[in-house]
């Protein structure tokens, strides 16, 4: 049969769709599998990642609906996002229209790839009936006190007079106006994520096995559990702080062991010990050029920040040290960071890294205070981070450092002067933008009766479509009417919230959406009795990038929804497959290195199977995959001849009973191939085996090439019946055509292992003469000794030609030795 791509798809594309194929069914008391990617979003064209994440999750759909499996394999897009306000100021469009639009494009591309998503599950977060939920969520968080509105610092542009993103912020300047970017500290709303910081890590130990490594360790670094010892330094005089003082400096150490070594101790530039000296400069000696200089460390982001050189200012104040009472110098360092702990450090050069190196730039004192059990000699690198006995710390010299900190602890404690304490290097969810294109945040601001939550018949609260971006302010707020509105409680005119939420919201909880039928989505969040049959979702696939705030933020939100009563899972996802990015060149693939390959191209040249082809052969899905011209070529060529090879096929329905009996050598080895490929195709759908699916590939061919060496019919028939359906998943398009047109789909239901096919009826057993391998022959297992010792001579000949062969050893089934002189 002649391969003709395009036409095949079209044909079975139109039949999946038109039949309803790949929706899940309603009959609940099936098995069921949730496999589910990480949704895209909408920019406008797919690109080779899309493919490869859809193609992995897409096979491993199609192979459980064939074992029976009631599946549920969705797509939806994640659609709010700053992208489109960008496109919406570049291209004079709206960001509505534009992200419609490239929804209706990449969802066409998506199709012709022939994947079998549930077109009835489909949403996009910026749907208004998503966007209503979304807030019902927010408001029900804020009344039970998870969301609360404080204080932080932004990215600000004062040319556009306009919050940044992160990511708008280059070289730290203005993306569009290249002005210098300052922080501005304005009202921000946060989610208390901090409160489920304990459960968020303890929960992590049920996921091992099921998640990678890499992505656990992550989590856990993240999240940050350290415990020690909060306390505080007493100023040597007090700063005056508006109307009141600032008398002491809290700070928490997980060393206080260690407290004796502090030299100096380091405040964040935000501390309101910074901002109170700065308000009274010229009390303390600030120069002007060291208030400039700590203003532009207040300016920059804490993001980079972490990437600068480490930079200390000191403010020319002490603190007194509360057991040697000596004097203490405070920095303000750019490492500090405001939230973890209290924003203020106290530094031990002679025992971290990071403190070494400052005070060693800044020529400040090093005092080693713990010292190993074995030896004096410790310092060779400046500084000693590892356990042993306390030294130059008065009544404590001579404990174990271990016990040391439990005494310690326990005098502050005792004292009065301090805590045992554990903290977490997570901080509270900063949820509000300050851009258009985002779901709306749901609170009035009323003179009268202060922040209230909108009443929740009139959700959504929808974004007003009347709007001009042009990349300065927040287009809500200078909105002629949208903000003005009534106050839900008094009736009396307000404000309403002009803040949008971050998108990490909507991807916190589209998977739970998804489980809801789209005639329920109207008046139910989530439906209880499909979320409780669908979840957990059984294989969570996507890229390294979401390892942390994407994976966190939406075990955090299942959390927060099962407390809410809109589910019972405890967590989202049950297994998580990271793959590997798709490089050319050995590059990650970008337009801005001209290395990017169009996938519509592929498709329109070779056909979408052999796309799918090429994407699950080139590497394991964890790994990752470099483009390669000629194996997309190999990968084609490879479809082409399955399809000219099914001319020796029967049609049939049943598998055709086979005398093996009568089998040659070479059918019997085309047999064993192809149950070979069929026993690898139920090892690699598994979590476990990391769907290897370039090994089931290349155990396909092996069996195609095995096949083509015989000529019985019978044995042609079983081996397309059997391969085309361990194909399916793969290269679905082709393998429908072909078993529609011989097997009429009956293929498709499971089959059984044949394992007397797997068996061996000869071995090849090596012949060594005195212990050198000379050769190998093939005989029939447990054949006996006379037989397997004549077959050796016979291989070997030409070494025992004209030498004694003094002993002749047998080791069944394996090999051969003949000792010579």
């Amino acid at each position: 049969m002649e391969y003709n791509p395009r036409e095949v798809e079209r044909k079975w594309q139109k039949f999946w769709e038109e039949s309803g194929a790949y929706e899940p069914r309603e009959d609940k008391a099936l098995p069921k599998k949730y496999i589910l990617s990480m949704f895209p979003y909408p920019s406008g064209n797919i690109h080779m990642g899309h493919v490869r994440n859809y193609c992995i999750s897409d096979a491993i759909a199609r192979k459980f609906r064939k074992e029976g499996y009631n599946v549920l394999h969705p797509i939806g897009w994640d659609a709010f996002g700053m992208p489109a306000e960008n496109a919406a100021i570049k291209h004079k469009t709206h960001p509505k229209a534009w992200t419609y639009s490239n929804i209706e494009n990449m969802k066409s591309q998506l199709y012709s790839l022939g994947f079998s998503f549930s077109k009835m599950r489909e949403l996009a977060t910026c749907d208004r009936v998503y966007s209503k939920w979304e807030q019902t969520f927010f408001i029900a968080m804020w009344e039970k006190g998870l969301i609360y509105r404080k204080k932080g610092f932004l990215n600000w542009c004062p040319n556009d007079k306009t919050v940044l993103a992160n990511e708008q912020v280059i070289e730290g300047k203005c993306w569009r106006c290249d002005t210098p970017v300052v922080q501005k500290e304005m009202y921000q709303y946060y989610i208390k994520i901090t409160d489920y910081a304990e459960e968020l890590l303890q929960d992590l130990d049920a996921l091992e096995g099921k998640w990678p490594n890499q992505v656990l360790t992550m989590q856990r670094n993240w999240i940050g559990k350290s415990e020690g010892l909060s306390f505080v330094f007493e100023l040597e005089k007090s700063i005056q702080n508006g109307d009141g003082v600032i008398s002491e400096l809290e700070v928490f150490t997980t060393r206080p062991d260690t407290i004796f070594g502090a030299s100096y101790c380091a405040v964040a530039p935000e501390h309101p010990l910074v901002k109170a000296i700065l308000e009274n400069a010229q009390n303390y000696g600030l120069a002007k050029e060291v208030m400039e200089q700590i203003q532009v460390m207040q300016n920059t982001s804490e993001r980079e920040r972490a990437q600068q050189e480490k930079i200390g200012i000191p403010l020319g104040i002490y603190a007194i040290h509360p057991l040697s009472q000596k004097r203490i110098p405070l920095w303000v360092a750019n490492f500090v960071l405001m939230g973890y702990g209290s924003g203020a450090v106290m530094s031990v050069p002679a025992h971290d890294e990071r403190d070494f190196e400052f005070a060693k730039k800044y020529d400040l004192p090093i005092i080693p205070v713990i010292q190993p059990k074995d030896s004096k000699d410790f310092t060779q690198n400046g500084f000693y981070t590892e356990g042993g006995v306390l030294i130059n710390s008065q009544e404590y010299d001579g404990l174990d450092n271990e016990e040391a900190k439990q005494k310690i602890i326990a005098y502050f404690e005792k004292s009065g002067k301090g805590r045992a304490v554990v903290n977490f290097k997570l901080r509270d969810w900063g949820i509000s933008r300050q851009r258009y294109w985002g779901t709306p945040i749901p609170l009035i601001h009323c003179e009268f009766c202060g922040i209230v939550p909108e009443s929740l018949e009139k959700l959504p609260v929808a974004l007003p479509e009347d709007v001009s971006i042009d990349g300065e302010g927040n287009p809500l707020d200078k909105h002629l009417s949208w903000k003005h509105c009534a106050c839900p409680k008094c009736g009396k005119n307000a404000l309403r919230e002009t803040d949008t939420l971050d998108t990490f919201v909507e991807s916190s909880w589209y998977f739970l959406r998804y489980t809801t039928p789209q005639n329920l989505r109207q008046n139910e969040a989530i439906s209880a009795e499909d979320a409780q049959y669908w979840m957990d979702v059984d294989e969570y696939i996507g890229g390294i990038e979401h390892a942390i705030l994407h994976l966190l933020y939406a075990r955090f939100f299942t959390k927060v929804l099962k407390s809410l009563g809109y589910t019972e899972s405890s967590e989202p996802f049950s297994n998580l497959l990271t793959q590997g990015m798709v490089t050319k060149d050995g590059a990650k693939m970008s337009k801005s290195k001209g290395n990017v390959v169009d996938p519509s191209e592929i498709i329109a040249q070779f056909g979408a199977d052999t796309a799918r082809l090429f994407i699950l052969f080139a590497a394991p899905p964890v790994r990752e995959l470099e483009w390669n011209d000629s194996a997309v070529e190999g990968s084609f060529r490879f479809i082409k001849r399955l399809c000219a090879k099914i001319e020796k096929v029967q049609k049939i329905t049943i598998l055709p009973k086979i005398a093996v009996e009568n089998l040659s050598q070479k059918e019997k080895y085309a047999r064993k191939k192809v149950y070979e490929a069929l026993k690898k195709s139920n090892e690699t759908f598994t979590h476990e085996s990391g769907y290897a699916f370039n090994t089931l590939i290349a155990a396909c061919m092996e069996a195609l090439n095995a096949l083509n060496e015989q000529d019985n019919a019978k044995v042609w028939s079983e081996g397309y019946f059997i391969l085309l359906n361990v194909l399916e998943p793969i290269i679905p398009h082709i393998c429908w055509e072909l078993s529609k047109k011989y097997f009429n789909l009956a293929n498709f239901a499971p089959i059984a292992l044949d394992a007397s096919a797997l068996k061996e009826d000869s071995i090849t057993m090596a012949i060594t003469i005195n212990g050198k391998r000379r050769g190998e022959i093939k005989v029939a297992i447990n054949a006996d000794d006379t037989e397997v010792l004549a077959l050796a001579k016979v291989a070997v000949e030409k070494w025992i030609n004209g030498v004694a062969i003094v002993k002749e050893i047998v080791v069944p089934n394996k090999l051969v030795n003949f000792v010579v002189q």
